[in-house]
């Protein structure tokens, strides 16, 4: 597996020298930036002056392209001094290639702290000294600064299609000039390549930012501005659904709830660790009556923290559990905003648990227990990200402190038999993570339920507690998010339903569709409705001057699970025959069932937060 891996990477990113190589055949002055592997496929930022491409300039450059790869030349390497890559960088009019070169040639090594990964990635071999030396790889006509790896030649790159352009900022800054970034997708075969083309149709028809609109949950205003979500009633009431679960599963196990306000001084993250690392992240507060420099919330544990030194714990308290769903803020980048996915206002189903280190085992078994049973109630497929530090010095605490919690970590995952991988670099800069990844229905992975593992803080905070023998001892700090940002996690579960949301969590459960607007058949319904939200059921009445047929069909429009039509039959019967939403259906078709049964039922799957009806035919 890691060797095909390996010659994906060295395909893809020979794509990307390809897709260079074609754009100067087409367009000689094009000055390029970096052109990195992404996931599924590569990309290269490049500046074409006043050349503003769009995707109908694909076909042209996907053209030159083949072009390039049926003449199947060799991938050559080679290097030379760096003083003479800068005079050859400058002699071709390639700017940024000068800078990436001047840079390197200045720092060495420590230019590898001010370099994002890409661009690390794409153009030299960096060692423990100055860099005196810097590799290419020509192919053909076209010679590009790179450290690797290619695939022998350009015939042998798998299949490829060029998928969007987008601007981007020169190495991420808004103050650099703006490039074009040109995206292809590639794969080892035309095969893979269809497949995951089929899928990304099929998750445009399942857009989170789509169905949204379609199903009245959530919407964007700019007089409220970029990424601060408004939810509808019915969006709401997804929200809350799924955070009352997310409590419930805690709180079996003595969580307790907590609140806290929404900004703070910045004390706080002085204290914590978080404005060294995030302060340009944060939304600053000025007070009109004095002088704290206040911040919004980024993030929930150091208040936490102070709940917890509120007064003496012994060793017979602990574990202290504590339990908040509430919103956090952070100046997240425009151009990084997208739907629910990415904003500046995420809702968090936050906890934190301080322990004795014996009790460490037990609660993140707990949190484990609690996390595989939501995803397996919202019918998401879970796997695990160890989340290790690497070598870099951006983590707090002891190397030995870090080696025994990812340790306590990984032992924790085996224990419970969980599918898992392990990932250096990944983790918060305070400790070691789980990250659960969450498979959607269309093959798509997400992270989102997180515990992370915290002896940093109780330790800045100057946290302890009685110990058996008397002496101050300090705890170990717990995070744990089930859902993470339900933001995020509903921009998620959105496209993996499809809309199609399960009796539990959907806005509306039933909906009750009168035959006429006679007095007789609204006042039925009507009284239908009030039963049904006695039983604790959302319930709708569509009364208004239409078809049955077109009702109906708004209903299905809608997603409702049932949809029941009220007319004389039912009136005089008492009885109703729901219909039922195709993807919760079973064979045969519910018969005709009495109002009572059929609203109790519904109550009962709500409840039991099923996802297939439980009415027999």
């Amino acid at each position: 597996m890691a060797d095909n891996n390996e010659q994906l990477h060295a395909m893809r990113h020979s794509l990307a020298h390809i897709l260079a190589t074609s754009v100067q055949h087409l367009w000689p002055e094009a000055k390029f930036g970096v052109g990195p592997v992404v996931e599924n496929g590569f990309y290269y930022d490049i500046d074409l002056g006043d050349t503003k491409l769009s995707e109908e300039d694909f076909a042209k450059i996907e053209t030159e392209m083949h072009k390039v790869i049926d003449s199947n030349v060799a991938f050559e390497r080679f290097e030379m001094p760096i003083d003479e890559a800068i005079t050859r960088a400058q002699q071709a009019n390639q700017p940024y290639k000068v800078e990436l070169l001047n840079d390197l040639k200045r720092a060495g090594t420590t230019m590898a702290k001010d370099l994002n990964a890409d661009e690390l990635g794409t153009i030299a071999e960096v060692g423990e000294a100055q860099v005196d030396n810097v590799s290419f790889y020509k192919d053909g006509d076209f010679t590009d600064l790179c450290r690797g790896p290619h695939v022998e030649s350009t015939g042998k790159v798998g299949a490829f299609k060029l998928h969007r352009v987008s601007g981007a900022y020169w190495r991420g800054k808004v103050e650099n000039a703006q490039m074009q970034r040109i995206y292809g997708l590639a794969f080892a075969t035309p095969k893979e390549l269809r497949q995951h083309l089929d899928m990304l149709e099929e998750a445009k028809k399942r857009d989170h930012r789509k169905l949204g609109q379609e199903l009245d949950l959530f919407l964007f205003s700019d007089m409220v501005g970029s990424g601060l979500p408004l939810f509808t009633p019915r969006g709401t009431v997804l929200r809350e659904q799924l955070t009352a679960f997310s409590n419930e599963l805690r709180e079996r196990y003595d969580f307790q709830k907590v609140w806290i306000p929404h900004m703070t001084k910045k004390d706080l993250y002085q204290a914590s660790g978080h404005w060294a690392k995030f302060s340009d992240e944060l939304f600053l507060v000025k007070s009109q009556e004095t002088s704290d420099e206040l911040v919004l919330k980024p993030m929930n544990c150091p208040h936490h923290t102070r709940i917890y030194a509120s007064q003496s714990r012994s060793y017979r308290d602990l574990p202290v559990r504590y339990l908040e769903t509430t919103t956090i803020y952070r100046d997240e980048k425009t151009g990084e905003l997208g739907g629910l996915n990415r904003v500046r206002s995420a809702t968090q189903d936050d906890s934190h648990v301080f322990c004795r280190p014996d009790q460490i085992e037990t609660e993140i078994n707990q949190l484990l227990d609690c996390a595989n049973e939501l995803y397996r109630t919202v019918d998401l497929k879970l796997r695990v990200r160890l989340s290790y530090r690497d070598d870099s010095d951006a983590y707090l605490g002891a190397p030995e402190l870090w080696q025994s919690a990812q340790e306590q970590l990984k032992n924790a995952v085996v224990a419970n038999k969980l599918d898992y991988f392990e990932q250096d670099g990944e983790a918060a800069f305070y400790g070691p993570k789980i990250d659960f990844m969450a498979t959607d229905a269309i093959g798509r992975e997400h992270q989102l339920a997180t515990v992370q593992l915290d002896f940093v803080q109780p330790e800045r905070f100057g946290l302890d507690y009685i110990a058996e023998d008397g002496s101050k001892q300090q705890p170990v700090m717990i995070h744990s998010a089930l859902l993470g940002s339900i933001e995020r996690f509903l921009s998620v579960y959105i496209e993996h339903t499809a809309g199609k949301f399960p009796v539990w969590v959907a806005p509306e459960q039933i909906r009750l569709i009168s035959v006429n607007q006679e007095d007789v058949t609204v006042n039925f319904a009507n009284d239908i409705r009030r039963t049904a939200k006695r039983l604790g059921l959302r319930v709708e009445v569509d009364n208004t001057n239409e078809s049955v047929g077109k009702k109906i069909r708004a209903s299905e429009l809608a997603k409702v699970p049932y949809t029941v039509v009220i007319g004389e039959k039912e009136i005089t019967s008492q009885q109703v025959t729901p219909r039922i939403r195709k993807d919760m259906a079973v064979q045969p078709e519910p018969q005709a069932i009495t109002i009572d049964e059929f609203l109790k039922t519904v109550a009962h799957e709500a409840k039991s937060r099923t996802h297939k009806t439980s009415l027999k035919g």
